[in-house]
């Protein structure tokens, strides 16, 4: 497997599709949008992209398992499955707030070998593939060099359903805004990561995620030298569904103070 040659070509997928999510942003109709639950937002842009990346993406590997976040597919693939999130940060985009993108990883027998990242509005690509580096734009990319949380600019998630786990989150909110040089919530996950791979963010943590938020960011961050763990400090967090990511010199810190309230 060409994972460069690969890669390059889902690109130009993402490319194509964010072209789409473009021009739909331009005449958004707030009345087409659903609620898949609690304050779970999804419009026909996400529908519809969803489905140009799908098709795109099979004629690349035609026996390759999908899970996508709409669902407009699910299919079990034998060696390589595609995860993919058509629009992360749909209720920014539905609000008309400058920070969603297309995030598309491809996992290979359990272990992702390709991530793309692709932030729409400043035309920033991330990406990542196995046997290469982490790039931004095809400039190498790596994590910031901060050693401790005082240096450091956080980025995290707030949850929007599932509220049983507010109080003790709020409390790891209060000790990481008062350690560091603050916390920033975006409102999409795989650009918060993309963002911590880049060293913009010296570290990312949000649980109630979903695999597609985080599958490609994740794996850009650690091809870019970060960490990644769930939050008990393991690397479980495909299907625990929490994420600390960091710049491997906040992890100790992060996560003594993660497992106080967690």
């Amino acid at each position: 497997m060409n994972y460069e040659l690969l890669c390059n070509k889902v690109i130009s997928i993402a490319k194509l599709t964010g072209n789409i999510i473009r021009k739909e942003a331009l005449q958004f109709d707030a009345n087409r949008i659903e609620y898949k639950g609690l304050n779970d937002m999804v419009s026909y842009v996400d529908k519809t992209a969803e489905q140009r990346l799908v098709q795109n993406l099979e004629k690349l590997l035609p026996d390759a398992g999908f899970i996508t976040e709409e669902k407009t597919i699910s299919r079990v693939g034998k060696t390589y499955t595609w995860i993919i999130d058509p629009l992360d940060g749909t209720t920014n985009f539905i609000h008309g707030i400058p920070a969603y993108g297309i995030s598309i990883a491809l996992y290979e027998d359990h272990s992702p070998v390709l991530g793309v990242v692709y932030e729409l509005n400043r035309g920033e690509m991330f990406y990542s593939y196995k046997g290469g580096n982490a790039y931004l734009n095809k400039k190498p990319i790596q994590v910031s060099m901060n050693p401790d949380l005082s240096s450091s600019l956080l980025a995290t998630g707030f949850p929007y359903y599932q509220f049983d786990k507010q109080a003790q989150y709020l409390k790891l909110l209060e000790e990481m805004m008062q350690k560091s040089h603050g916390v920033r919530r975006i409102g999409a996950a795989a650009i918060d990561l993309v963002y911590t791979a880049c060293g913009r963010f010296d570290a990312f943590f949000e649980y109630n995620l979903q695999q597609w938020d985080f599958a490609a960011g994740c794996y850009i961050v650690q091809q870019a030298g970060g960490e990644v763990f769930d939050f008990s400090g393991g690397d479980d967090y495909f299907n625990k569904r929490e994420i600390l990511a960091t710049n491997g010199k906040l992890s100790d810190e992060m996560l003594t103070a993660i497992k106080r309230y967690f």
